[in-house]
This record gives C-alpha cells, structure tokens and sequence, in this order.
C-alpha cells in the first residue's frame, strides 16, 4: 500500500513521525527535513511525494551501480521464485560461483571466502581469524578508522564519535594513519610521512606489545574517517614491518573495493601488496546483504570447530553478487570510474582553490571527500558542512557527511554514473557553493 499524508502532515513527515515512534533514538535520518526514498532508477532516487535527487551516496556507498539496474533486478527476481534461502549447510550454486569469482578476484593466493549478513560482522569474523592463527588477543588499528557497530569492531574504531563502548576483549592499540590534514606529519612529503609513520607504528610495537601482535587491520581509504587517503605505497611500507614481527594485515575493503577507486579493483592494490586476509561488503550485492571475508587457506582453516553463516551467502544474496559482479565486468565499470572521478576531481579542483574553508578535496575515483574549515584556519567547521549537505539537497543533490569532526562531504556516485550526470552534480555542489558565500 502506498503510504500517504496523514493528520495534516505531508508524506515525508508522516513517515518521520512513525520512524521516531519506533526506531530509537540513536538511529537519525539525514538532513533538518528527512526525506523518504520511494524508488530509483539508475543513478536517481524520488521521494514518496515524487522529488528526484540525484544520489551520489548510494546508500553509504551501497547501490554501487545503479538503482534498479536490470541485469541484478532480474537475477534476484529469478532466484527468488526458486529459493530464497538455504544457509551454508546446504549446496547452492548461486554461493559456489560467488565464491569462486571472490576467490579469483581477490588476489590472494589459495584463497577461501566466508560470507556474512554486513560488513561488521565481515571484520568481526576476520579477528576472529587472525586472533586465533597468532593467539593472540592483541590487534593494531589506525587512527580515525571506522570498522562497525558490532561488540568487537567498535573496539577496533578509532573515531569518537561512533564509540558507543570502551569495553572490549581485544588489546587494541592505534596507530598514525594516512589522515594527513591533521596529522603531526602533515608538512612532510609522501616518503618522509609514510616513514615517520612506519617508525611510529615500530617505536608502538617496541614499547607496548608483549611481541605477538595477531594483526593490524586498516582500509586503504577511510570511509567514515572523510575518505581520508594516504600515499600510494603507505601499506607497503607497513606490511615490510608487519611481515617482520609475523604480524597479518587485514585490509578492509568494504568501501574500496570493487573498482571504485578507478586505478585498481581493490584499495590494497595501491600500495604493492597481497594482504593475508580481506573483508569486502556494500556494493557488492547492489543493495543486497551481502559481505564476507578472503583468506588463505591456511588462515582460515584455523578454525577447527563446526560453524556455519545463516544469512552469508544465501542464495538471493549471491544471485545478486554475481549479477553486480558480471555488470561491473561487462559494462567495464572501473574504467569509468576513473575517467568520472577524474572529471569529479578537475570539475571541483576550482572551487578548493578559491575558497579558503574548503580546505582539501581529496580521495582517488568514484570516492572523493571535500573538507570543510573556518577561513584562515584549519579549525574544523561542522556548521558550514551541514549546510552545504542541505544546499546540495535543494539543488537535487543527495551527498554523504562524515569525518571526526563531521566536516567531511563524502562524494560517492555509482559506478556507472554518466558524464551529463557527473556535470549535474558539480553544477548543483558549485550552487550550493554560491550559496553559502552569499551569506558570508
């Protein structure tokens, strides 16, 4: 049944007033005056009461190409009228190829797949892994990560304002990261930061681990952390240490990977290495729940015991995986998002230039951030950024906000977004530009 105004109320604030009603309090929608996501089509959205926007945040990087896209609506059509569910206790095709192109794709040699319901519980299963194969309960993070909301990956999330416990199993200890802006590195070039960070991360590892560290998870890009980006070979530098001492290294691509950087399918590949193990969920299934983590046999054979995933790779889940997958190969998706981040990149460079609290654009591909400060300073301005999130959205725009200090827009279009739609946007964020400046 279509929903409909109530009690005087538009569409879209009926629908608020039952959301407040039952979900609680810490889960918020976005913008002053939330809006509802009715249906979409391609790379645009409409609202219960009809508005289209423009939607260069997919979900949090989710509808990773395209909102009904037709190759992944008819495979999860046509699974669905066979079975929608079986669990991995059973055999399903549709789990085995998925599994066997994660393999394949990953990069990492005799690799096997556990599928999960979400990305948490994905770095959840990868702990638990590199825990077990070192025995050990200690783990290295970086600074102003964000790795879930699960009891374990918030022990691993370096960024206070998704904290929602200190409590934890793990012995955690963080590390300087490739957030550069605001690191006690920042003036230094590519090869001098990486190495005041690679001697950070040593001097750390001499004074407070008892010697037999499990692993130092990281994504190559931050997602929630402002899509914060450190040099091409940072990891590489890492994993010589790392490798040293027998310590794994987990990448977390949840949000790199995929080809949404535009250089490489998987954020890793920036840095010259084959990470021990990797965690991927988000668009992979186009919207579908659908998340797992990559490892060598070895590594994942450490666990003796009889598991299983209820929901990891249920047969809808996988149909759609390997729909996105196929179109992501067909359609040559990657190399489109480096030619639209690249007009992304070119299309905004000017305004960074010009306007003293836009302090950086950063990022590589379909994944690019705008930073936000207080002229003439490197203070963080939170305001101004929740503005600008507004301003987009009344000019058709749906953008994504993050960063410690929540002064971080974070610009993630589908994979297969359009140049004519990748011109539409920088028009609407240059609006929402013009408009911010008109009341300085």
């Amino acid at each position: 049944m279509r929903t409909t105004a109530v009690d005087n109320l538009s569409v879209d604030a009926a629908l608020l007033k039952r959301y407040r009603n039952s979900l609680p309090s810490f889960v918020k929608p976005m913008f002053a005056e939330p809006i509802s996501i009715d249906h979409g089509d391609g790379s645009a959205v409409f609202t219960a009461e009809g508005d289209r926007y423009l939607d260069f945040f997919g979900g949090v990087l989710t509808t990773m190409i395209g909102h009904n896209h037709p190759n992944v609506t008819a495979a999860v059509q046509e699974q669905a009228a066979k079975v929608m569910h079986t669990s991995t206790l059973y055999l399903n095709e549709p789990m085995i190829e998925l599994a066997e192109r994660i393999c394949r794709l990953s990069g990492i040699p005799d690799a096997r797949v556990f599928f999960t319901a979400s990305g948490s519980e994905a770095n959840d299963t990868a702990l638990l892994l590199a825990t077990s194969y070192r025995k050990s309960n200690q783990v290295l993070a970086m600074r102003n990560s964000y790795h879930g909301r699960s009891f374990t990956t918030q022990a691993i999330t370096s960024h206070s304002s998704w904290s929602s416990t200190s409590i934890s199993g793990l012995d955690v200890n963080f590390v300087q990261g490739g957030y550069r802006l605001r690191s006690p590195f920042r003036d230094l070039d590519d090869a001098a930061f990486t190495e005041a960070c690679v001697d950070d991360l040593a001097q750390m590892l001499d004074m407070v681990s008892a010697g037999d560290v499990a692993c130092l998870i990281a994504e190559p890009i931050q997602g929630v952390g402002g899509f914060a980006t450190p040099p091409d070979g940072f990891f590489g530098a890492f994993q010589k240490e790392l490798d040293a001492r027998g310590i794994l290294l987990i990448s977390d691509e949840v949000q790199t990977g995929w080809g949404r950087t535009g250089e490489h399918f998987w954020g890793y590949e920036a840095h010259d290495i084959v990470p021990d193990m990797l965690t991927f969920a988000k668009g992979v299934g186009n919207g579908a729940a659908l998340a797992g983590v990559v490892a060598r046999a070895e590594i994942m054979d450490t666990i003796q015991v009889t598991s299983f995933s209820t929901f990891g790779g249920n047969p809808l889940s996988a149909a759609a995986g390997n729909a996105t997958l196929q179109a992501l190969e067909d359609e040559n998706m990657q190399a489109n998002a480096l030619a639209r981040g690249n007009q992304l990149t070119a299309g905004l460079t000017p305004a960074v230039e010009v306007n003293d609290w836009i302090a950086e654009l950063r990022g590589k591909g379909l994944m690019q951030a705008l930073e936000f400060v207080h002229s003439g300073s490197n203070e963080p301005d939170a305001a101004t950024t929740a503005e600008f999130l507004e301003r987009c959205r009344s000019h058709g725009l749906l953008v994504g906000k993050g960063g410690l200090y929540g002064n971080v827009i974070r610009i993630a279009p589908m994979l297969n977004v359009t140049e004519a739609e990748m011109d539409e946007a920088i028009v609407a964020m240059f609006a929402a530009i013009d408009d911010i400046n008109a009341k300085r």
